[in-house]
């Protein structure tokens, strides 16, 4: 009886908000649900693991006081990073230094204090704020890190001083609590890191397996046209819905096996279920900052870093995630920041 009441209960909470509808907006995400496909829906069937957790991360950042540092003459902006233990780009930053970043003998630089990670070969910038119980997009803000968000080697990341001074001591509850996942945290943090001077893997052709710890190039430049990934009545629109409810896509209803289209020719940045609303995700980088995303898949027939053409079948609609009747969820990024659909969509008859 005690089963059945908290599944009664579970079922009153997710219809609260009926998916599917205009006032569409995904919920936050309650541990006790994210497991439970009679409530949420079917699970995906899933393809391989990305990659942003494939190399572990440790919590070992260095404290770094503040200061000031005198420029000796044959410095370099690296040396001096090295020196001190700080970062190079928040040096740069901290003293308004640009490229190709020329400084003088008896020049004063500020020297930034805080904790300081250097990034490990394969290390994603998910993973190391997971490591520290820091949101990722704290970290790429107080970093200013910019497209394409491939870290390097030795590269120190200045770490949030909301982050827990000792992650080690957090309990799992506590690292749930302090890190959660979005779109925008798999598009700038879930590329792997590369040594200094390497480049990044090319797109790979239709299911060639790239390793998992690979850096994959980003597609060159894009015009920004797109086509409708699905046909079907949209459900939810974009934008506000009220009482602090946001979509920052449309969703698309569609019969559950509907085939989902690339909405444009790029590269798949994403495969998988790690964002228990969406369910099944997959995300296209395009280019020239461009970024689509296709929730609540229930097949997923892509993988990370596969070249893609508009058109082309990248896996079937369902109900995975917080939703309860088969649809699309459909997003367009530009620059990180989620853009209506329907303003670059080919208008319907």
């Amino acid at each position: 009886m005690r089963h059945i009441a908290i599944l009664i209960l579970l079922l009153a909470v997710t219809a609260c908000i009926p998916p599917g509808r205009d006032d569409y907006a995904a919920p936050p995400e309650p541990p006790q649900l994210a497991t439970n496909p009679a409530v949420l829906g079917t699970m995906p069937t899933q393809a391989p693991r990305s990659s942003w957790q494939a190399v572990p991360v440790t919590a070992r950042a260095k404290n770094v006081a503040s200061g000031i540092y005198i420029v000796q003459p044959g410095d370099t902006l690296r040396g001096i990073a090295n020196q001190t233990g700080a970062g190079s780009q928040i040096i740069a930053i901290s003293n308004g230094l640009v490229e190709p970043y020329v400084i003088q003998p008896g020049q004063r630089l500020k020297i930034t204090g805080g904790r300081y990670h250097a990034v490990n070969a394969g290390e994603t910038g998910i993973a190391i704020a997971r490591a520290y119980g820091a949101q990722w997009r704290e970290v790429v803000a107080l970093n200013a890190l910019e497209e394409p968000y491939i870290l390097r080697v030795g590269q120190k990341l200045l770490l949030p001083a909301s982050a827990p001074r000792d992650p080690a001591n957090l309990s799992i509850e506590q690292r749930a609590a302090a890190f959660d996942l979005d779109i925008d945290d798999i598009v700038t943090g879930g590329q792997p890191a590369l040594a200094d001077g390497a480049a990044a893997k090319e797109p790979s052709d239709w299911r060639k397996t790239i390793a998992p710890n690979t850096a994959i190039a980003t597609p060159g430049s894009f015009s920004g046209r797109f086509i409708w990934p699905v046909e079907g009545a949209v459900i939810s629109s974009f934008g506000s819905k009220g009482g602090g409810k946001v979509n920052d896509g449309v969703n698309i209803g569609v019969p559950k096996g509907t085939p989902i289209h690339a909405s444009a020719d790029g590269v798949v940045a994403y495969s998988g279920d790690e964002i228990g609303v969406f369910g099944g995700l997959i995300l296209i980088n395009h280019g020239s900052g461009w970024v689509t995303a296709y929730g609540h898949a229930d097949k997923l027939n892509v993988t990370r870093g596969q070249k893609v053409k508009a058109g082309q079948v990248i896996g079937l609609a369902g109900e995975s995630g917080y939703v309860q009747e088969s649809q699309l969820h459909f997003e367009i990024r530009k620059d990180r920041k989620p853009v209506d659909p329907k303003i670059h969509l080919p208008k319907r008859g």
